[in-house]
């Protein structure tokens, strides 16, 4: 079923947390495995699947996070563990931790990166921007993916990072990421890739941005609460501009009608978590007052994915993996619109894996509302 030393993915539906573990195993386990990756759903028991998984891949490497909804070889799902693991013979990889984030310092990210990178040039001496990228999953409740994420890209210099931000399930209470035989919460890791096989990063997005421009003109920027918006209470001034009442505003309105901010000649994404009692607005990415948005609205989103697909396709070949941050966002508007089969087709015809993520990172970028990932194309001397 299998070629010799190649990519697998696999996800298990099994709701018994060890029997998922264990069948996940029996998928991806192989030879000379040199890292394995993956993604769960916070309702399994988080402390029994980190003991599974150390015993099964007992000497392995690896790192995952916690969800909110997965993405494998079986569908676009919730309550599930999909996962991959990567052969020693076509990839080297190392990867580092980061632990306290709320006290997070940037002499931090470039300790942990330049740790990560020494590893790197023992093993492959020659490893830079062209051979090698950085994969990041970060705690999406700790608030601090803007600087950690900007720390991490400064300090790996032309290695490329691409990222996403755990999820619990939509319950905003507790996510993790898993290093070092364990999950941590108000953590991250970084992985550093390095293969010979061709890859390239993207990012993606299925919104184009209106004239309509809102100035932040007061914000708690620690808890990410737009108070007022062109100087009136922000909830109140976001309904008028999307042509709804305050009632009306919920998850899906907000993944309806988000706002962008341009940077460099770029549009990205500033997705709105929730309504505050006080008429506040509280998003999922950092916030500054005097920030300039635009109210955005969205094109398709099964058009915009084959498009990304067929671009990313010409790009490296047929992908022999796809790792997809794929924001919950857009999960609750494919799950609104009826959209799962379409969007499902084009996640397994590419190979992908992946989650549903509280955000996700590009480059030195937060963003929300967005597909961030890294597109692998078979190895060069494949048979």
């Amino acid at each position: 079923m299998h070629n010799n030393n190649s990519i697998r993915l696999a996800q298990s539906c099994l709701t018994d947390t060890s029997a998922a573990v264990a069948e996940f195993f029996a998928k991806v386990s192989q030879p000379d495995m040199e890292l394995v990756l993956f993604f769960c759903s916070s309702k399994y028991d988080l402390e029994v699947l980190a003991k599974e998984v150390n015993r099964l891949f007992e000497g392995v490497q690896v790192v995952g996070c916690t969800t909110a909804g997965e993405i494998g070889p079986a569908g676009y799902l919730q309550h599930s563990l999909s996962g991959v693991s990567f052969p020693r013979q076509q990839f080297t990889i190392v990867s580092g931790a980061l632990n306290g984030l709320k006290q997070f310092e940037l002499s931090q990210g470039n300790d942990c990166v330049q740790g990560v990178l020494q590893q790197l040039e023992s093993k492959v001496p020659y490893a830079d921007g062209q051979n090698s990228f950085a994969f990041m999953m970060i705690d999406g409740l700790s608030m601090c993916e803007e600087v950690v994420t900007h720390s991490l890209q400064h300090s790996l210099g032309d290695i490329r990072l691409v990222g996403g931000s755990a999820g619990d399930d939509q319950k905003f209470i507790s996510s993790s990421v898993f290093s070092g035989g364990q999950f941590h919460t108000d953590s991250a890791v970084v992985v550093v890739i390095n293969t010979s096989n061709p890859f390239t990063l993207f990012k993606t997005q299925h919104f184009v941005s209106s004239d309509e421009r809102m100035v932040v003109t007061e914000a708690d920027t620690t808890q990410r609460i737009v108070k007022e918006i062109n100087g009136l209470p922000a909830a109140e001034e976001y309904s008028r501009l999307v042509g709804v009442a305050v009632s009306e505003l919920d998850s899906m309105r907000f993944a309806e009608s988000p706002v962008v901010v341009l940077i460099d000649g770029t549009d990205y994404v500033r997705s709105i978590q929730k309504v505050n009692a006080d008429g506040s607005l509280t998003f999922y990415c950092a916030i500054e007052e005097g920030v300039v948005f635009r109210v955005a609205h969205g094109v398709s989103l099964v058009k915009n994915l084959q498009e990304t697909f067929a671009t990313l396709n010409s790009k490296v070949g047929h992908p022999q993996l796809v790792i997809g941050c794929d924001c919950i966002l857009r999960n609750l508007e494919v799950r609104q619109r009826g959209l799962e089969s379409q969007v499902e087709r084009l996640f397994k015809e590419n190979n992908t894996i992946g989650f549903s993520s509280y955000g996700e990172q590009y480059g030195g970028v937060h963003i929300n509302q967005t597909l961030t990932g890294v597109v692998i194309g078979e190895a060069i001397n494949a048979e």
